[in-house]
């Protein structure tokens, strides 16, 4: 692609407001899907006093599902990450389980206990981010689609859950940890304090850094990304070391708020964490996201089944409802993502842009150069490389 070419569709001038266009861009943007689920949530919530009362006003119950929110909120905040990175990451579930296992050990609560109650803290964020580590270097060295990587690494770590802890569940005994990250800040949970603190530095990390813009341009366009001169293969090993230490933060505050550590811990949170991205707002195929959009899925989802159990509904048919939530999200994604491609499109027609179809500004972009990240320019994807 000529210099030429890329200086011209970089000039394109954005529609105005005034046009169907900026329409289009406003309704598609991140403030109007941010304000979509907003909107969505307060309609939950309407629903949820009107059909519980007090119940569900209580101020109590806003603490459980705020306190229910954080764990698989932490989870979804590193699985942004790596969907916006053009990846997926299926193990997050048993690393919570193997990261609270380990952390929770005869041995390491001795430990704990002739020193501080911190090493089982560290020694949860080191196991999260060393399997975290192996998922990354497979995938982005060993070549092996991220699917079947974290996949294997799903029922590995589950089974070394399982054979560490014989399939016992191990009680947390140090009441210092138990009394910190149980206990509250001026009334507030320090489970959701901690929770909005990660929340705070994912947003920070994602938008205001380098590696937030390297996350884009690596999920946007990988060949394209590897041509301006990101690494490529070692920032997908970051997004996945950065999910496994999410995972141990939640296998802490998990050890907190049921005072064990167990093989069975997060059970289909990968399929939890999956859900609350894709109703942020993350695209599947990467290169969009935010973290905004994230927390006010998980917030919907974790509203949606306090509402089912105040009202006696069966877990099963909360399944049906996020399965059908899932899809109408996926759907409405697609949507929203051809018309954004659609707008580029002509706004490339009308700027006179020169980039030829599969180069890396076109709208067929090249094969990707890590297994499991996208094989080209995405509808939505972020644009702009870093420099």
């Amino acid at each position: 692609m000529s210099e030429g070419a890329t200086t011209t569709r970089d000039t394109v001038p954005a529609p105005t407001s005034g046009g169907n266009g900026g329409k289009v861009g406003l309704m598609a943007g991140p403030v109007g899907r941010n304000l979509g689920l907003v909107i969505a949530l307060a309609i939950l919530c309407i629903v949820g006093v009107i059909t519980a009362g007090d119940r569900f006003a209580d101020i109590d119950n806003v603490l459980t599902i705020l306190r229910l929110a954080s764990v698989i909120g932490v989870v979804s905040i590193g699985m942004t990450f790596v969907i916006i990175g053009g990846g997926i990451d299926l193990s997050v579930g048993a690393l919570v389980a193997l990261s609270s296992v380990w952390a929770t050990t005869l041995a390491t609560q001795q430990i704990a206990e002739d020193t501080h109650w911190i090493v089982m803290v560290v020694t949860a964020l080191l196991v999260g981010a060393g399997a975290g580590l192996i998922n990354g270097v497979v995938i982005a060295y060993g070549k092996l689609v991220a699917f079947i990587a974290t996949l294997a690494m799903l029922a590995a770590a589950r089974g070394l859950a399982e054979i560490i802890s014989n399939r016992r569940t191990q009680i947390v005994q140090d009441r210092e940890f138990l009394d910190f990250f149980a206990g509250d800040v001026l009334g507030i949970p320090t489970l959701v304090i901690i929770f909005a603190l990660v929340a705070v530095a994912g947003w920070v990390l994602l938008n205001r850094t380098t590696f937030g813009r390297r996350t884009f341009a690596v999920g946007g366009n990988a060949e394209a990304a590897r041509l301006a001169g990101i690494r490529v293969q070692r920032h997908t090993v970051k997004l996945y070391v950065l999910s496994g230490v999410a995972c141990g933060i939640a296998a802490v505050m998990l050890m907190a708020r049921t005072t064990t550590g167990s093989s069975t811990h997060g059970t289909l949170y990968e399929l939890d964490a999956i859900a609350a991205v894709v109703i942020g707002g993350t695209l599947l195929l990467g290169g969009r996201g935010t973290i905004v959009g994230t927390v006010v899925g998980v917030l919907i989802f974790t509203t949606l089944n306090n509402v089912f159990t105040l009202n006696n509904l069966s877990s099963s048919a909360q399944a049906v409802a996020k399965g059908v939530i899932i899809v109408l999200a996926v759907l409405l994604q697609m949507r929203l993502a051809t018309g954004e491609g659609r707008v580029r499109n002509t706004k490339s027609l009308v700027g006179g842009s020169g980039s030829a179809p599969g180069g890396p500004g076109g709208p067929s972009g090249g094969g990707s150069a890590t297994p499991g990240a996208p094989a080209g320019a995405r509808p939505g994807g972020s644009g702009d490389l870093p420099t």
